[in-house]
């Protein structure tokens, strides 16, 4: 019992200097919101899954840019090779106009790809195959925290 009691003490003086290990605040909520894509892809099949990125995702991107609901979209890709285990092929960075345009569906999504790709049944195959070959996709929000 003596044990746990000096354990809970410890935890509570550490408290606040482990709160302020968190991550940094976002922004406030009427400013630019970052977040990173991230896809690592099946070996051999990185050039295919770009094509079909670009043909059937990107296009799509570039309207709600258009629209004002975000801001930016920069593709990258790494200039080296990494460990197999912490490898990613692609990264999409997109600067929102805000967090709540961020974190809640577009409205309009469905009628801009009815209208970007009046052939459904192509680009629901070919969306279907760019998932396909993908291993692993994770999301980053991330907080631009340089001093003014």
């Amino acid at each position: 019992m003596k044990k746990v009691m000096i354990a809970l003490m410890a935890a509570a003086l550490a408290g606040p200097s482990l709160l302020a290990q968190g991550a940094p605040p976002q922004g406030a909520p009427d400013q630019p919101y970052t977040l990173e894509y991230y896809y690592k892809v099946q070996w051999g099949h990185q050039q295919e899954f770009l094509q079909l990125f670009l043909k059937n995702h990107y296009p799509l991107l570039r309207k709600i840019v258009e629209s004002g609901r975000m801001l930016s979209v920069k593709i990258e890709t790494p200039a080296n090779h990494m460990t197999e285990e912490s490898r990613w092929d692609y990264r999409v960075t997109i600067k929102f106009k805000n967090s709540a345009l961020a974190t809640t569906a577009n409205p309009d999504e469905e009628k801009l790809i009815k209208q970007l790709w009046p052939d459904q049944a192509t680009y629901e195959r070919e969306e279907q195959r760019r998932f396909e070959i993908l291993l692993a996709h994770w999301d980053l929000p991330v907080s631009d925290i340089t001093p003014k």
